[in-house]
């Protein structure tokens, strides 16, 4: 199965992909943000390792492959180092909730877990920037990339929402307890409808990935779950449109 970065527009070396060792390290040092960074398994050379700690510095993680990933990256002397850049800034959650909190009554974010394909990441994203969420949450590894197919699935809406990106999930779901958010599951495993749920509160709302759901390690933080009623005999909704109905449901109850 071939990674988003294999697709066509890697293959075309747009203007998100810099390689090279020295590209790099200079793209981190003027503060460029980086969206996924391959390197080949195994390189430790100087000029690796003081990439490598860098990284470290900035808590950016890289993904080690084998050299023949690289070159399917890219025909080009790329010296074990493949960087897509990020089309977007990021955002971190724990300096966005003070401001939520200072200028809205009961804030929105959701959070995706395993979110991995584009355009489902990009639908969602849409609906959210609709439908007034005041951030998405995704993780720094395992999730669908922000690259051109998820903003122009977006509609545009990436460039405009917040976008925090968060090495601990798990960290982050607590802090949002503890700064009074709710937090609510949406899965076909919850017994409770979502329109008998108070949803006119602070709320972060996780949702998972059609093949598996939410991790049973959020699962288990959350306050309650909520389902979507549904009539026909297919099993699931296509994770987006799950999202569209959700939200749309919370901003019925608050309006």
């Amino acid at each position: 199965m071939r990674t988003p970065f294999e697709g066509e527009n890697a293959r075309k070396e747009d203007d998100t992909m810099i390689f090279g060792i020295r590209p790099v390290l200079e793209a981190l040092d003027s503060g460029k943000e980086v969206e996924r960074i391959f390197m080949q398994r195994d390189i430790n050379n100087p000029l690796a390792r003081e990439l490598k700690m860098k990284l470290a510095e900035k808590s950016i993680t890289y993904t080690a492959v084998p050299m023949e990933k690289l070159n399917r990256l890219t025909r080009k002397n790329h010296q074990g180092v493949v960087c897509f850049l990020s089309q977007i800034s990021y955002f971190k959650i724990e300096d966005v909730v003070p401001d939520l909190f200072a200028h809205t009554r009961y804030p929105l974010v959701i959070l995706l877990d395993k979110i991995t394909d584009v355009r489902n990441f990009g639908a969602i994203c849409r609906s959210a920037e609709c439908m007034g969420v005041d951030a998405v949450i995704v993780p720094e590894k395992g999730g669908a990339p922000v690259n051109g197919d998820a903003i122009k699935a977006s509609a545009g809406a990436l460039l405009r929402i917040k976008v925090c990106r968060e090495f601990n999930l798990k960290k982050t779901i607590e802090f949002l307890k503890e700064s009074g958010f709710s937090i609510a599951g949406c899965t076909e495993k919850a017994t409770k409808p979502l329109f008998d749920e108070n949803l006119d509160r602070p709320l972060c709302i996780i949702m998972g990935s059609e093949e598996d759901g939410i991790s049973l390690e959020y699962l288990k933080r959350c306050d309650f779950l909520l389902k979507i009623p549904t009539v026909g005999k297919t099993a699931s909704l296509n994770v987006s449109v799950a999202a569209g109905i959700l939200l749309y449901e919370i901003n019925r109850q608050r309006k």
